[in-house]
């Protein structure tokens, strides 16, 4: 049932030389150093941004309202939840019919209300939501009550991506997945933000993110038409200085310890009120990256003997 459509979402691999972006790279004021290590343990810069959480905390009660603010989450449930059950079975075997992410353990991170976080579950994974915004973590609680069925699979929790994580370097246990979907935008710190994530992830692990191309288009698109024009998300929703581009995604990831499997654009119209995969990540887009199960090593040094031995084998000799 699945496994057939795999074809349909497979994603190509992301190669920046093929493509060509309409901005030029810049660094950006939630790009923020590294983090630091001091004895053993992680220690971070915070990736909440307090007017985001204010911002985010107006609209709490209205998560679960298919034609209100969040109207366009919903909508994207049609492209987001295949995309992520496909590359999963990409990488795992299949599990059980009908539930094909059985035994798979997934973070979803900045969960609002849960639009993502149920339909993953009802696919058989295990789903730790997470956001700092405490009412719609109740909100998600709320909703999550009126479905029996996923008790015991979905928990909540009111928190950032770095607390948890000195929790999980406790237990060491790691997702098989994280979900940042449309997240980055909203975020103090990207880096620092990336960085938990690779920490938390098992070895393999998968890295799955929606969000908004820094471009004149998605100027003119994401903002001025969609939140001042045709208001279908709230006005001053999105910054679009912190929007990032694929490209800087994709070098801030590889550094970071990630492979980029695929970006797919995306596009959505109001007039129809549905997402469709688009050739052009000019606006919106989805990235799928997997945590590199050996950390890159250094270039190590040649011999004198080695060099010698490179250079006789060129010439033919051996």
């Amino acid at each position: 049932m699945y496994s057939n459509r795999l074809g349909q979402l497979a994603c190509r691999p992301f190669t920046k030389a093929k493509l060509q972006w309409p901005c030029a790279m810049k660094q950006h004021r939630h790009l923020q150093p590294r983090l630091l290590v001091q004895s053993g343990r992680m220690v971070s810069h915070s990736t909440v941004d307090p007017a985001e959480v204010r911002k985010f905390q107006a609209l709490a009660s209205r998560w679960w309202d298919e034609q209100g603010e969040f109207g366009v989450l919903h909508a994207m449930n049609e492209l987001r939840v295949p995309f992520i059950r496909d590359n999963l079975l990409n990488v795992h075997s299949v599990r059980q019919m009908g539930r094909p992410l059985s035994g798979l353990r997934i973070l979803d991170v900045g969960c609002g209300g849960g639009l993502l976080t149920e339909p993953l579950a009802r696919l058989g994974a295990d789903l730790l939501g997470i956001d700092p915004v405490q009412d719609s973590v109740r909100i998600a609680e709320l909703h999550l009550s009126h479905d029996p069925a996923l008790s015991g699979r979905v928990q909540y929790r009111a928190c950032s991506l770095e607390e948890l994580v000195e929790e999980e370097e406790e237990a060491k246990e790691g997702f098989h997945a994280v979900l940042a979907s449309e997240v980055l935008e909203h975020l103090a710190d990207l880096n620092t933000f990336i960085d938990s994530c690779h920490h938390v992830l098992k070895p393999g692990g998968s890295l799955f993110i929606t969000t908004i191309n820094r471009t004149q288009l998605s100027y003119v698109l994401g903002i001025v038409l969609a939140e001042q024009i045709l208001r279908i998300v709230p006005r001053g929703t999105h910054d679009w200085e912190k929007f990032i581009s694929p490209v800087e995604l994709e070098t801030l990831l590889e550094s970071t310890g990630f492979s980029v499997e695929c970006i797919r654009g995306m596009l959505y119209n109001p007039v129809s009120g549905a997402w469709s995969w688009q050739q052009s990540a000019a606006i919106n887009y989805a990235l799928h990256a997997l945590k590199r199960r050996e950390e890159p090593q250094p270039d190590r040094v040649q011999t004198e003997g080695e060099k010698v031995d490179e250079v006789a084998h060129a010439a033919g000799q051996y």
